[in-house]
């Protein structure tokens, strides 16, 4: 079974399909796709497919696959429970139990929502995630509003200011905690500067005020302690707040079953994406929070190979395990298993104008390293060849 038809579910269903596999694909949705179903944008599949698609023309690739293989796609079912080799399943028909040899968890991520940040002020309508603010627009052909400021310089926050932009709604600017944008480049260019939407870093929403609806948004400028400096303090009249302040990956279903990976808080797993539980398999933004839909396909296709040969008993069980070192935020996956090559994920710690990555024998310099993009390296069997534990470190060159 794999849970989630997204794009790590539904690249993993074809893999264990092609593995001789019988599989069955659960999506809580109506139609398959997840998220992409909502991302008309362009700049899919630059990797994957060796072409520039929107999210709906890529989720389309992968469903006319799958419904070429006959691989079945239960949606509008939720999953209650994951037991011992066991789900529990809510479809239209009632609750179902269903007996799996492998499972491949692809569930992805959900947006952190206005509560968490502890804004204070009124608690006014107008308030929106990035997510339903694009689903509004995008799926439901509704306009939040006429006057917004967003939160949050994450890459769902800059091309929703670019969107919001061509829908008629006035944007009066990007809102970054940090110092620096917290999208990759391409998207600052391409929606905030081609469009002349001013982003203004180191500072923050420090009040939120309105009746019936958002009214007044204060923004404030911060110290490097991320604390709001007396006296900064900037007021927007708009009737919109859009937040992109980050994504969780959605781990709740079997987090009490699986280790997690400490520096991304998703489902920990090996380099084949086999979690500390042998038939429990993950990949995708529940993993670790991936860069591009890319990188999460190919995650999805290497859990459901390796969960289709567990199913026939062809799975390796050795796992050496793989930690952060200096200057690393996130690495992932979180062991190596000797038997696929070792593909690591990575975010620095801080920005390095030049960095030197090194993993057991491998060493490699890479330049402009930021946090808010991810680092992809492959590394060859002999540069980890004897190591019981193998360390991710990155030392700035100067």
């Amino acid at each position: 079974m794999v849970i989630g038809a997204g794009a790590a579910g539904m690249a993993a269903a074809l893999k264990a399909k092609e593995e001789g596999a019988e599989v069955l694909l659960v999506e809580r949705d109506e139609r398959t796709g997840g998220i992409l179903n909502q991302c008309i944008h362009n700049g899919f599949g630059l990797h994957y497919f060796r072409q520039e698609l929107t999210g709906p023309e890529y989720a389309e690739r992968f469903q006319e696959k799958m419904e070429k293989m006959g691989i079945r796609a239960l949606t509008n079912a939720y999953v209650k429970r994951v037991e011992d080799r066991r789900v529990i399943l809510v479809t239209e028909h009632g609750i179902e139990e269903v007996e799996v040899g492998a499972l491949v968890y692809a569930t992805g991520a959900r947006e952190r929502p206005f509560g968490s940040l502890m804004i204070p002020g009124d608690r006014p309508s107008g308030i929106f995630t990035a997510g339903v603010a694009q689903r509004l627009i995008n799926i439901e052909n509704r306009l939040p509003g006429k006057r917004a400021l967003i939160l949050g310089s994450g890459d769902i926050g800059l091309i929703m200011a670019r969107r919001l932009t061509l829908e008629g709604m006035e944007v009066v600017g990007v809102v970054e905690r940090l110092p620096y944008a917290g999208g990759l480049l391409r998207n600052v260019i391409q929606c905030l500067e081609d469009y002349s939407i001013p982003l203004y870093l180191s500072s923050t929403v420090v009040e939120v005020r309105g009746r019936e609806r958002l009214e007044e948004v204060v923004v404030a400028k911060l110290d490097e302690q991320f604390r709001p400096i007396p006296g900064t303090e900037r007021v927007f009249k708009v009737d919109t707040l859009v937040l992109s302040v980050g994504l969780i990956p959605q781990v709740e279903l079997i987090e009490n079953l699986v280790v997690k990976n400490p520096t991304s808080r998703g489902v920990g797993v090996s380099n084949i994406g086999q979690t500390s539980r042998d038939w429990i398999f993950s990949a995708g933004n529940c993993t670790v929070i991936f860069d591009l839909v890319d990188y999460v396909s190919y995650e999805g296709e290497t859990a459901g190979r390796y969960a289709a040969k567990f199913v026939k008993g062809e799975i390796p069980q050795e796992k050496i395990p793989v930690k952060p070192g200096k200057n690393v935020m996130v690495v992932h996956p979180i062991w190596y298993t000797p038997e696929e090559p070792l593909t690591l994920y990575l975010r620095v710690k801080k920005p390095m104008e030049k960095g030197r990555l090194v993993v057991g024998r491998f060493a490699r310099e890479f330049e402009d390293l930021v946090p808010s993009e991810m680092l992809k390296v492959k590394i060859s069997d002999r540069d980890l060849e004897g190591l019981d534990e193998i360390v991710v470190s990155v030392e700035e060159v100067n």
